[in-house]
């Protein structure tokens, strides 16, 4: 009859040194891994809406703009903060991709002068200073009548898919500032595309 040799088991320090091995190894490979982008800030879209009136195609919108506290203390200490308004139209095509037709973007550019206390927000040859963070908030949370495009270049009674969305511009920020925009949701605001038909 063959003889069974007894399981041999490892002993508990040696069990103990495995399992700590394996967890510094999990460490290390987390480690390596590049680190995720932080999730941005949503600004609400509350409606937005196409029209076309004396030969332009004009904006309707509004966002439930909100500065963080983040932003707040970077436009106190000098730093200007630019948001894009982006808009887009597509034709839909049921045999291939949606055929990109039109596109703009209005930047407001954002800052803050200690000496007077107030913000100014320029956008274009447009400019006027306010003096609190509520009526920043209101200037760029509303749209109202802004064209984006000539009504000619639109067939009449075609059917088109509009897209808006409103967002912090990280690039035309401060280098040091850029660094951080990657890693904090507080300098990652923006909306989501609101997709909504449009029929000139």
């Amino acid at each position: 009859m063959p003889r069974i040799l007894p399981t041999r088991t490892a002993p508990p320090v040696a069990l103990a040194r495995r399992r700590a091995l394996a967890f510094a190894a999990a460490l290390a490979v987390a480690a390596a891994l590049p680190p995720q982008r932080a999730r941005a800030d949503v600004i609400p879209v509350k409606s937005a809406e196409l029209r076309v009136e004396e030969g332009e195609v004009l904006l309707n919108a509004e966002f439930e703009f909100a500065l963080n506290p983040t932003l707040e203390e970077a436009l106190q200490k000098g730093v200007p903060l630019y948001f894009v308004l982006e808009v887009e139209l597509a034709r839909p095509r049921w045999y291939w991709l949606d055929e990109k037709v039109q596109s703009a973007s209005t930047t407001w550019r954002v800052s803050y002068a200690p000496l007077s206390q107030q913000y100014r927000v320029a956008s274009g040859l447009f400019s006027q200073n306010v003096s609190s963070i509520a009526e920043v908030e209101r200037l760029i949370g509303r749209v109202t009548s802004r064209p984006i495009a000539s009504a000619a270049d639109f067939a009449r009674g075609a059917r088109y898919e509009a897209a808006v969305r409103l967002r912090l511009d990280v690039n035309q920020l401060p280098k040091p500032f850029q660094v951080n925009a990657l890693a904090s949701r507080e300098w990652q605001l923006a909306s989501d595309w609101k997709r909504f038909p449009f029929t000139p």
